[in-house]
């Protein structure tokens, strides 16, 4: 873990913030250590700068957390988080909130439909129109077997 004292940013590993995510205790410390109130205003502009990974230099993806958070963070996927003053409390009130669990339910969902259609798609007979039909048998099977690739890896 690193912080910066001049805009109270921290830097967290991967292992790290798992280690939140799932930790009560965890959370307990992130939210009893939260930050108070800054003496100087901090600066809100609506800049969005990208920011180097502080490990390997590259430049960070932006991301929502659990894509319905609201709490946009940079991730270097390879090493860690960058959270910007008051994001990792934010996240962890997001998580004890329900928040987690809810966005894994809808992304369930979501990955079971999906099965479904893909399902509906392989029954269909060869000679029918279908939402593939621009397509040749080859992209077909092709989207599919991926579509198949991506719910075994997203479920496992």
């Amino acid at each position: 873990m690193r912080e910066c004292f001049k805009c109270e940013g921290l830097w967290l590993d991967v292992a790290s913030f798992e280690k939140i995510c799932a930790d009560r205790e965890q959370q307990s410390a992130v939210l009893g250590g939260a930050s108070p109130a800054p003496i100087h205003p901090v600066s809100d502009t609506n800049k969005i700068s990208y920011v180097p990974c502080p490990e390997c230099s590259q430049l960070m993806n932006r991301i929502n957390f659990a894509r319905c958070s609201g709490v946009i963070v940079d991730v270097c996927k390879g090493h860690g988080t960058w959270f910007d003053r008051d994001e990792l409390t934010r996240i962890v009130e997001f998580i004890r909130a329900g928040g987690l669990e809810a966005a894994r339910d809808k992304e369930r969902v979501q990955l079971e439909e999906a099965r479904r259609q893909l399902e509906l798609e392989r029954r269909k007979p060869a000679g029918s129109l279908s939402s593939f039909a621009a397509f040749d048998d080859d992209h077909r099977l092709t989207g599919i077997a991926s579509a198949r690739g991506l719910l075994k890896i997203l479920l496992e």
